[in-house]
């Protein structure tokens, strides 16, 4: 990201965007081509002295023109020419965007090997399922994960989307009706490049596209915090189902010698609040006065390179919990049998209406039964031993009902759903 973000990289890609123009129009008979030929080879910069222009032009492109003609000499005239900034800039931009997706893709695509790896170690590994934070029924762990990873697809799909929607250029001149540049001259530009053509820009690529991007990244960021909230859950002492790799010698607390907390998955969910606050400020700046105002321009100055980091890092810290992630299958195993069979209780009134049974009435069996579980007494024994159980359900169909083999016996279909094995 720092190849693709840092300022000198993009003084470079305004470069090959000025000299991609350069040579269209040679190909359209208005420049020679040896002013061509020189302004390729010739064509230099340093920031130092964009720098020194620019406190006089107070416009960072044109300080940055001004240096590559200067460096040129005489040729130097037909650099820029019969475009406006954000013909640059906006094409530029694009070519940014669009290679910070492929680096996100390939990060995400990390990380779901991570995932994936774990959801096959552990896809028989028994743990109970919580829905508001109350044991509910049995999973397993590779379930869990299985879980992640089909979100993280769908992720990686709308980054290669707004890839696509992103990866677009422009050269239509100063409100874009290609008054000076003909369409043609785009095409063989943004081909040059490895764009698309905006189909119908003004000064600028209409923000829709950059607001998009944006919130594909918040989304993605919203993901990798679920992830990694539940990663901290699970690490709770009296959870502690698994845990993050913890170093020797590493410090947990100033205070607390003891402690291990789970601080990378904090910063996860901490950085992914940035990315929706940077995807929100986008949204803001699709409306624009006319065919261009700046309201948009300052903003985006942090708001793309930030989020591109942060999505970045947010990614590769994730993988590396994952890839070093502790997981404790016996500490699962007593926590899913810590109310008893009492997470079976579902099974006890299907099978009671199945044996015809009202809805109702079998909720209330399966209930009362509960109860007694609450206070003391054991959840399947209870059960076993109820008349309306007894005049329904034979001892051996009882069994069956408290089986977690039983329970558990369509797991592998989500891994295969997922795709994480076939």
């Amino acid at each position: 990201m720092n190849a693709i973000w840092s300022r000198e990289a993009k003084y470079e890609r305004w470069k090959e965007v000025e000299i991609a123009i350069v040579e269209a129009h040679v190909a359209a008979g208005s420049v020679p081509l040896a002013a061509f030929e020189e302004i390729e080879v010739r064509a230099t910069f340093t920031l130092e002295r964009c720098d020194e222009i620019e406190l006089e032009t107070r416009h960072d492109l044109m300080a940055f023109v001004r240096n590559l003609s200067e460096n040129i000499g005489e040729s130097g005239r037909f650099v820029h020419m019969g475009v406006t900034s954000y013909d640059v800039i906006d094409t530029a931009t694009g070519m940014m965007l669009r290679d910070s997706c492929d680096v996100l893709i390939e990060d995400a695509a990390k990380l779901a090997v991570e995932i994936a790896r774990l959801a096959i170690e552990h896809e028989h590994t028994p743990e109970i399922g919580r829905t508001h934070g109350i044991h509910a029924e049995p999973i397993t762990f590779g379930f869990k994960c299985a879980n992640w990873y089909a979100e993280l697809q769908r992720n990686i799909g709308r980054l290669e989307q707004a890839r696509e929607d992103v990866a677009v250029g422009k050269v239509s001149g100063a409100v874009g009706i290609h008054a000076i540049t003909s369409p043609d001259m785009e095409s063989f530009v943004c081909n040059r490049l490895g764009l698309a053509v905006d189909p119908a820009s003004t000064q600028i690529i209409n923000r829709d596209r950059h607001a998009n991007f944006l919130n594909v990244l918040a989304l993605l960021g919203a993901g990798l915090e679920r992830i990694a909230t539940e990663l901290r859950n699970l690490q709770r002492t009296e959870i502690l189902e698994v845990q993050e790799a913890f170093a020797q010698g590493q410090t947990g607390s100033s205070a607390m010698p003891h402690k291990r907390n789970p601080w990378n998955s904090e910063t996860v969910c901490g950085l992914a609040r940035i990315l929706r606050a940077n995807a929100h400020a986008m949204l803001e700046s699709v409306a624009t006065w006319h065919e261009r105002d700046l309201t948009s321009s300052s903003l985006e100055r942090i708001v793309f390179p930030d989020s591109c980091h942060l999505a970045d890092f947010m990614l590769r810290r994730l993988t590396t919990i994952v890839k070093g992630l502790g997981v404790f299958p016996d500490r699962m195993e007593r926590n899913l049998r810590q109310m008893g069979d009492l997470v079976f209780s579902e099974h006890v009134m299907i099978a009671l209406i199945d044996s015809g049974m009202s809805r109702e009435a079998a909720y209330k069996v399966a209930q009362r039964n509960a109860a007694k579980a609450w206070e003391g007494k054991d959840f399947k024994t209870s059960v076993a031993e109820d008349p309306d159980v007894q005049a329904h359900l034979s001892p051996e169909r009882v069994e069956e009902l408290f089986s977690l083999e039983h329970h558990l016996r369509h797991v592998g279909h989500t891994l295969v759903a997922t795709g994480i094995r076939s």
